[in-house]
């Protein structure tokens, strides 16, 4: 398994970004699941940047594990900020009008579009949001 730890600053975003495109680069990732993968990295990052300290700043960790026979990858995000599970939230009604849905819950209904797998649990003082993705 590999990992990256940064301050939850929106600034350390693409820096966990080059980490994850690199490692997925170097197991020959085809480029639609990298894509989907950055769009899934940044979403996670963003929201535990914005919401899990706030108004403090903690750490993030990354942790990326790659499996063969089917290929996958098993991406993990750490925190110690405030207990939050993204799951528990509904999925919007996208056949609503924009103008007629709640705000919020997109980008984490974007994450579990794009991820084959994804849980969440509170442990040790830690937010722990496991995802993985077939390519």
């Amino acid at each position: 398994m590999e990992k990256i730890t940064v301050d939850a600053l929106v600034e350390n975003l693409q820096t966990v970004i080059d980490f994850a495109t690199e490692k997925l680069e170097a197991r020959d990732c085809p480029m639609k699941t990298s894509m989907q993968l950055e769009l899934v990295v940044e979403e996670i990052f963003v929201n535990i940047a914005s919401y899990a300290y706030h108004p403090e700043i903690g750490a993030a960790t990354f942790c990326m594990e790659f499996e063969e026979n089917p290929s996958a990858v098993k991406m993990t995000f750490i925190d110690g900020g405030k207990p939050y599970n993204p799951l528990e939230k509904d999925d919007p009604d996208t056949t609503l009008e924009l103008e007629d849905r709640d705000i919020g819950g997109l980008g984490i209904f974007l994450v579990k579009k794009n991820v084959d797998e994804i849980s969440y649990e509170y442990a040790d003082g830690k937010n722990i949001l496991r995802m993985k993705k077939f390519f």
